[in-house]
């Protein structure tokens, strides 16, 4: 199969043997990569860091939500973010039990449940649910959540097709996770045990919503069989797969894929141990992608003033990387193992900001780069 590239590895000046690892002394490395990683790349060794700007104008830039807060705000309600024509990412808040069901007939859903626990009814049967935890429901499938306590959401819709699995290639299909531990649901005895009588079912096609009474509660299935269901994955049965030697590009973290964009799960991994690989995200301008982070929970030591709820967006066309203050941190190893947990959305396609997005906006996290 040919390639959409010319390769022709090269090398000029003051380099390292190995990209990460053993850089020059005083330099800074920079990536230059294409199609998300996994592309032609070439590796710049810079006098100074290559985030080291004094000031950032224009609309391309760094920005940085709170998106969980504002959530808070405006419970019940989709808070739209950022959207493209193949993704649209959003956070919610349910407090308390739907009143209604859902039914999102414009594209796969997936939940992060970024805060909350309880259960959810659907076609398919019933789920317990809990903070961590990853819900993909089909296209077209209903649904409703029962918090027993406030479920905070991020929810990542695929407009343009649906969501996969990734080809684990060389390392086997169960690595990283076993298809085995995504849970379906179940009908047992609580789905049996749902309310009878009327209810409404709220459809989402073409971004416009219709409801549909029924005199029964249609979440009624008394079985079903096929390879198409609504699954449940919890980060802590993620087991990344590491090398302790080199720092690995973020696409090895792929937990879900979908049309022109993937899903990445940042789960608690061991820091690099060999004396000099970079222990941070290296610097890198990847010039096809658009990088959204969700912050989850933990410390999260490539970022400063960063907080669980937080969503960071890296439109693609400038370099970025570690803040000077982790950059230091990470460069004197102190600690051995990470404890972030953070979902990356990264999108073929420019994102746009969501109407009134604007408002949830971190306004200076362009300068928290700034050598202060």
């Amino acid at each position: 199969m040919s390639k959409n590239w010319i390769e022709f590895p090269r090398i000029e000046g003051e380099t390292s043997k190995q990209a990460h690892a053993d850089l020059p002394a005083g330099t800074f490395e920079r990536e230059i990569g294409r199609d998300g990683f996994f592309g032609p790349a070439a590796h710049i060794y810079h006098r100074h860091a290559p985030t080291g700007w004094t000031k950032f104008e224009g609309p391309l830039r760094p920005r940085a939500f709170d998106a969980a807060g504002a959530a808070a705000k405006q419970p019940y309600k989709f808070v739209p973010l950022l959207n493209n024509a193949a993704c649209r990412i959003e956070m919610w808040l349910c407090p308390a039990a739907m009143p209604m069901i859902a039914r999102n007939a414009d594209g796969d859903l997936l939940f992060f449940v970024h805060a909350g626990a309880g259960e959810l009814f659907c076609d398919f049967g019933h789920l317990s649910y809990r903070d961590g935890d990853y819900i993909m429901l089909p296209r077209g499938t209903m649904w409703r959540l029962e918090p027993s306590s406030p479920t905070t959401i991020l929810r990542i819709e695929a407009t343009n097709g649906s969501y996969k699995l990734p080809d684990r290639g060389l390392l086997g299909p169960h690595a990283f996770f076993d298809p085995a531990a995504l849970e379906t649901p179940k009908l047992d005895a609580a789905f049996k045990a749902q309310r009878d009588g009327e209810w409404q079912v709220s459809v989402k096609r073409r971004g416009e919503l219709s409801t549909i009474t029924y005199p029964f509660n249609p979440l009624d299935a008394v079985g079903w069989k096929g390879n198409l269901s609504v699954v449940k994955l919890n980060w802590r049965d993620i087991r990344p797969v590491m090398s302790h030697r080199y720092h690995i590009p973020p696409s090895v973290h792929s937990t879900f894929v979908a049309d022109r964009f993937v899903v990445c799960t940042f789960v608690p991994r061991p820091i690099e141990s060999d004396p000099g690989a970079l222990k941070v995200p290296f610097f890198h301008s990847n010039d096809d992608f658009d990088e959204v982070i969700f912050y989850h929970a933990g410390e999260f030591f490539s970022r400063d003033n960063i907080k669980p709820g937080m969503v960071t967006w890296h439109p693609s066309g400038f370099t970025h990387g570690p803040h000077p203050k982790a950059f230091a941190a990470g460069a004197k190893a102190a600690k051995t193992m990470t404890d972030e947990v953070a979902v990356m959305i990264d999108t073929r396609d420019a994102l746009d900001f969501a109407k009134g997005a604007e408002a949830t906006e971190v306004k200076d996290y362009a300068e928290s780069w700034m050598v202060k």
